[in-house]
């Protein structure tokens, strides 16, 4: 079995934590692949200034470039909306029957796990990896056995705070892969 961690998002835009996470999951956790599954709109979150699919994905693609072991996934593109996580981890099963995947979520999302469609089909038939987020703590005493907390760094960067800051004109350049930063100044996106 070919383990796939499912890294899902908005990517609004991708940034260096997204690939800092998926990169330390990939150095000190027991996986092959991490594919980042690009999310029309999740159907828990408002989200204001959600690009075009298009640009995000381009962006996603342009980021993962120089990682062999990342992947992008526009699957959730092509399905009914809302876009529930159940039916994209079914599909990925259906279409890659020698593949093993491994769901990461953050841990403000595991705090609201309860509120997933069909979150118990998920703990039955896939194992969860939460990383920490701050100012959500998880305590690993009360996880279901499929899940597990991953002792991974904490990354402090948002697309929400990168988009506002592109709206003040501000340079965060540091925090976005270099291509991505370049497509966004060319594109004037986010202004």
């Amino acid at each position: 079995m070919i383990r796939t961690a499912i890294f899902s998002g908005s990517f609004n835009p991708v940034h260096i934590g997204h690939l800092m996470l998926a990169n330390y999951i990939a150095e000190y956790e027991p996986v092959d692949e991490i594919w980042f599954v690009l999310s029309p709109q999740n159907p828990l979150k408002q989200q204001s200034g959600l690009l075009a699919d298009r640009l995000r994905l381009r962006m996603l693609n342009l980021a993962l470039e120089d990682f062999q072991a990342f992947k992008s996934s526009d699957i959730e593109l092509s399905m009914p909306l809302p876009s529930y996580t159940i039916r994209t981890l079914n599909t990925l099963k259906e279409q890659y029957p020698e593949r093993e995947f491994i769901l990461i979520i953050g841990s403000d999302n595991w705090l609201r796990f309860y509120q997933w469609k069909d979150y118990q089909e998920i703990l039955s038939h896939y194992s969860v990896w939460v990383y920490p987020r701050p100012g959500y703590p998880v305590s690993d005493m009360k996880l279901p056995q499929s899940v597990r907390m991953i002792d991974s760094p904490v990354f402090e960067i948002s697309s929400t705070d990168i988009r506002e800051a592109f709206r003040q004109g501000k340079n965060l350049k540091a925090f976005l892969p270099y291509k991505v930063y370049n497509f966004i100044k060319e594109n004037t996106l986010y202004t």
